[in-house]
């Protein structure tokens, strides 16, 4: 007997139906074929004793298994319940009439319990492309694919679940979630507040220009000086996410499996990998390509402490997806692209010993060491850093002060108000969105300025021996400066503010 069975393989942060044929017949044997990969060929012995367990068996005939579309590599551990249910219908042990109107997903342990998959967001979202009446999956990833409306989710916790309901001798509710609750929920109250922060005004000021305008930004300062405390702050900032932003972040992290338990994302993701961190671990890939803390970070902010202590290599492949704001992996026969926009926090200490230009501190660098620690960037990833700041410690009479600093809540408004500036202006342009994704021509076109801020700029250039590629960077920030004042015109104020932010371009940093 012939039985079709849905499934679903994930490539990229899109999903492909599969459709698992099973033919019984007269023999012996267990043929798989469709490009399984090894987790795929083993699941026999799986589903064999998971059958067993639960009173049924595997028939003792010629089993042929084919995996459609046969040209495309299926991977992983997700079809187990797929095939099982395939082999007992086709074996005539249950009946299941309505069977082709399900996508079945799930791994099975040698019980016939269900352990959870990767990807069932972009899985869902198929399913009710291509017209699916539901989805069977395992319940501990029931709330990521319950956010698509219009397709009857089903957790379920092992395969007699399925066996009861496909014969209709049980029944399953099928999970509801209020997508729009669920996306407002606790976006006033977030785990990292700036009004922890004591003193640092000047800091926190950057912080909202930065996310004001998208800009990416490194903090130069010796330790303890409150760069990682400020970092991790940053997202609590950020305007909050649209429903379209939500659902991207949400799909890449279910498809590397990093959801646990939960819905639709509506926190902007923070990632801090170590500088121990691989090349493809940064950007993605792997021989099945999976997403990297690039992509990981995309709609939020990727934070990369002590930055010279990262290999250069790795810094360096991270160039093009800050430019693009998207990763592409290419394989000799498929290739996936992971959408990677996000903002770019560094923070890194000026001097090996951190304290360099510090006169309460005895331990110095000799410039050659300072040199040889600071050329570990390159030119060409700080060109894409628009703001940098000099961190300083909180003297004793700040850090015991009982008042509290402004809070997140608070700066956010602004900083929402100034984006909402931004979005009508890019109204008519498809990849920009924010003042740092402004290319030459439209700086000229929005940063006009006046014969008083054309002087006051050319003055500082020759002065602090600001290089050719510091002069972009300031009109960006002055321009995202007068959004967040409402200002029509990038008058010669904003232009003096934005100048402060460009240290590493003045001689003697990087000289």
């Amino acid at each position: 007997m012939l039985v079709k069975v849905f499934g679903s393989a994930v490539f990229g942060v899109e999903a492909t139906t599969i459709t698992v044929e099973v033919n019984i017949d007269k023999g012996i044997g267990y043929h798989l074929v469709g490009l399984p990969d090894n987790a795929i060929k083993e699941s026999s012995y799986r589903i064999a004793a998971a059958l067993k367990n639960n009173g049924y068996v595997m028939p003792g005939k010629k089993i042929t298994i084919n995996m459609a579309p046969a040209d495309l590599r299926k991977e992983g551990s997700a079809y187990d319940l797929t095939l099982a249910i395939g082999i007992l219908v086709g074996s005539s042990q249950i009946k299941a009439d309505e069977i082709d109107k399900y996508i079945i997903m799930g791994e099975l342990s040698l019980d016939g319990s269900l352990q959870p998959i990767r990807g069932a967001l972009p899985i869902a979202i198929k399913a009710k492309e291509e017209g699916f009446k539901g989805f069977f999956l395992p319940i501990q990833n029931v709330k990521e694919a319950a956010i698509v409306a219009g397709l009857d989710v089903y957790g379920v916790t092992n395969i007699q679940e399925v066996i009861d309901f496909l014969e209709g001798k049980g029944t399953l509710e099928p999970t509801k979630i209020d997508t729009r609750a669920e996306f407002y929920k606790d976006l006033d109250f977030p785990e990292f507040d700036f009004s922890d922060v004591k003193g640092q005004e000047s800091i926190k000021r950057c912080m909202e220009i930065a996310a004001a305008g998208g800009h990416n930004i490194i903090l130069i300062g010796p330790p303890g000086a409150g760069k990682t405390m400020l970092a991790k702050r940053l997202p609590s900032i950020l305007p909050p996410m649209t429903l379209r932003e939500a659902l991207e972040t949400t799909k890449i992290h279910s498809v590397a499996g990093k959801l646990k338990e939960v819905g639709l994302m509506n926190q902007r993701p923070f990632r801090s990998p170590h500088h121990t961190i691989s090349n493809v671990a940064l950007v993605g890939g792997g021989s099945y390509p999976q997403p990297g803390e690039i992509s990981m970070a995309h709609n939020g902010v990727l934070f990369l402490d002590e930055l010279p202590e990262f290999k250069r290599d790795v810094l360096e492949v991270m160039r093009q997806p800050l430019e693009d704001r998207e990763v592409t992996i290419s394989r000799a026969k498929f290739t996936v692209t992971y959408p990677s926009s996000f903002m770019l926090v560094a923070s890194m200490n000026p001097s090996p010993s951190g304290f360099f230009n510090d006169p309460d501190s005895p331990q110095t660098s000799s410039p050659h060491e300072m040199q040889r620690y600071l050329s570990k960037i390159s030119g060409p990833l700080l060109d894409r850093i628009d703001i940098h700041i000099e961190v300083t410690p909180v003297p004793f009479e700040k850090l015991s002060e009982d008042q509290k600093a402004e809070s997140s809540v608070d700066i956010r408004k602004r900083v929402t108000a100034a984006r909402e500036i931004q979005s009508e202006r890019f109204v008519q342009m498809e990849n920009i969105h924010y003042n740092a994704q402004m290319n030459t021509k439209h700086i000229r076109e929005y940063c006009a300025l006046d014969e008083v801020s054309k002087q006051l700029l050319k003055t500082a250039m020759e002065r602090l021996n600001l290089s050719a590629r510091a002069y972009d960077r300031i009109l960006k920030v002055a321009r995202t400066i007068a959004d967040l004042e409402a200002a029509p015109k990038v008058i010669s104020s904003h232009i003096a503010e934005a100048i402060q932010y460009r240290s590493l371009d003045r001689d003697g940093w990087l000289g």
